[in-house]
């Protein structure tokens, strides 16, 4: 289900906690919440209303849907960047790793480690921060 953008900043500030396996249908929320915001690539479960560590990430190809996503490794250089956000208007600059080495549970749960650069690890850096009530 298509979900509202939520933009309250005391929302968004709390930390949320990890997600479980009842906690699928908030993947589905996500999707096609990302899905219908055309320019949208990336979103985290706080940004709909539920304080859960899930995030969705468009990399270009495919949707990738993160589960307590966890960043176990980070590569410098740190690059400065412009980054936008559903949750607030314009743009913002932040700092980010290049190269990020992440720990998360799939869409069935299975334990993955993966390795991202670039715009994806940028994405996945920006929504691991709404988890934990970080924004930019």
């Amino acid at each position: 289900m298509i979900k509202d953008i939520v933009k309250d900043q005391f929302f968004l500030q709390q930390k949320s906690i990890d997600a479980t396996k009842e906690d699928l249908p908030v993947v589905q929320d996500l999707l096609d919440t990302i899905q219908a915001h055309e320019t949208c690539v990336g979103i985290a479960a706080n940004m709909i209303g539920e304080l859960k560590n899930i995030i969705v990430v468009y990399d270009g190809k495919q949707y990738l849907v993160l589960i307590n996503p966890q960043m176990i490794q980070a590569h410098k250089p740190l690059y400065t960047c412009q980054e936008g956000c559903l949750c607030h208007d314009g743009l913002k600059e932040t700092k980010r790793y290049e190269k990020i080495k992440v720990k998360y549970l799939d869409q069935d749960f299975r334990p993955k480690i993966k390795t991202f650069d670039k715009q994806t690890a940028q994405i996945i850096q920006h929504e691991i921060d709404h988890c934990q009530g970080i924004l930019i």
